[in-house]
């Protein structure tokens, strides 16, 4: 974990410089007596999402009350070695409606200049005495390693961390995006675990830090097929001013990794392609995210690094046991990054643009935003868009640095919306603010 990029280490660096000079500004609101005020606005939160809800049809359900979505969970193996495996988006339509993913095509660009950011799996071609019906085996080149101990220790104002460390790191040749020997298409099948159990879901040293629960099937009867399945933690953010929920499987960076208790793989660094978007060959959509936004269980206008860190129990191991990390998530501790398009959005142009890989947007407040209550929490991605192009003196970039791709990417399959479907932004973008004109 010592071997970063010289680029990462200085980001980093940027990262917490920047954070330790405006953070101390950050003041907490008062909230409602009835619900924590950070829970405003993020729709209910509890009961089973339903099913209507979701772009992730295949999900089997997703828990508000745990802050978990359950997914089916496929076998497969890598260098010998049992993985388990979830299915999140494709970059065929047809594919994607038929295996109840969501539809990326935008995936179809990621190996551009990065070949390792997509690894070629093979698929076992099992008799029928041996698989009557069901899955055949994906064979894998690598895996994640799930053995290192997840560090994020806070610093003297919660975030910038003081210490970190990911808790899960790609071994040789691992990529969560696969593409089958003889298909053009590529899917996100992250390896959420591995080995043939125990699976060890409150330290996880062979599952992925969010994974709470694993149930894997027994044989099944003649005639019927019984399903692995696997519950993880979501993650609860907004697109078009709407309240949603995704999980985050992987980042290209370490720190990144940590704060999204995802697995660490460097091949995604350099995925097509850094402030990209909607342009020409790019595999990434845009995210939105605020370092020193405020925090307090009990603000309704809390977001962002600082808020997860001393709201969010980022600290601690993520487990179905810890109710008082899943209580807090659940009344708005997380991040509440904010999404760019989104597939239910009702222009195509939007819905289609949708990919699992994005790249971060980095908002850092200024002093004078602080100051004045302007670091309000942001839930629509052309709002802050107009709000970097007209108002530099109130949002930066990181430690002051033109507002833009921060060098930060993530995996984070979106699962569907908790109150409303997100179709269209709240604002229309000021002239200049963002290419192709919206």
């Amino acid at each position: 974990m010592k071997m970063l990029s010289k680029r990462w280490l200085l980001l980093t660096a940027t990262l917490v410089l920047a954070a330790a000079a405006a953070v101390v500004g950050s003041q907490a609101l008062a909230g409602s007596k009835d619900a924590p005020g950070a829970a405003k606005g993020l729709g209910p939160l509890s009961g089973l999402l339903p099913r209507d809800h979701l772009t992730t049809e295949s999900a089997i359900q997703v828990d508000l009350s745990k802050e978990t979505v359950r997914l089916p969970l496929y076998k497969g193996k890598a260098n010998g070695q049992t993985v388990w495996y979830v299915l999140l988006d494709a970059s065929d339509a047809g594919l994607a409606h038929d295996l109840g993913v969501n539809y990326a095509p935008k995936l179809a660009n990621i190996g551009i200049n990065d070949p390792e950011a997509v690894q070629t799996v093979t698929l076992e071609s099992p008799t029928p005495t041996e698989n009557p019906f069901g899955q055949a085996v994906v064979d894998f080149h690598g895996a994640p390693d799930f053995s290192p101990t997840r560090i994020a220790e806070p610093g003297p104002n919660g975030f910038p961390l003081a210490k970190f460390q990911p808790g899960a790191v790609a071994g040789p040749g691992y990529s969560p995006f696969i593409r089958i020997a003889g298909s053009d298409v590529v899917y996100n099948a992250p390896i959420v675990a591995t080995g043939d159990g125990p699976f060890d879901v409150v330290h996880h040293t062979n599952t992925g830090d969010r994974v709470l629960g694993i149930h894997i099937a027994p044989p099944s009867p003649p005639g019927q097929y019984l399903e692995s399945y696997v519950d993880i933690l979501f993650v609860k953010g907004f697109d078009a001013g709407q309240p949603i929920v995704y999980i985050s499987t992987d980042a290209g960076q370490p720190l990144s990794a940590v704060l999204e208790r995802s697995t660490y793989v460097p091949a995604l660094d350099q995925a097509a392609y850094n402030g990209g978007d909607d342009f020409l060959g790019s595999a990434r959509e845009r995210l939105f995210g605020f370092i020193n936004g405020q925090s307090g269980a009990d603000n309704k206008e809390a977001q962002g690094f600082v808020h997860l860190v001393k709201d969010g129990h980022a600290s601690e191991d993520a487990s179905a046991g810890n109710t008082a990390l899943i209580d807090a998530l659940r009344n708005g501790g997380d991040l509440l990054n904010v999404f760019g398009d989104f597939p239910t959005e009702a222009d195509p142009r939007h819905a289609l643009a949708y990919s699992p890989l994005w790249d971060a947007q980095l908002g850092q407040w200024t002093d004078k935003a602080i100051k004045e209550g302007l670091d309000k929490r942001q839930i629509d991605e052309v709002q802050v868009f107009n709000l970097a192009a007209t108002r530099p003196d109130l949002i930066t970039g990181p430690g002051g640095a033109p507002y833009g791709a921060a060098g930060v990417d993530i995996n984070c399959a979106v699962i569907g919306f908790i109150d409303k479907a997100p179709t269209a932004n709240l604002a229309d973008p000021v002239p200049n603010s963002q290419f192709p004109p919206r």
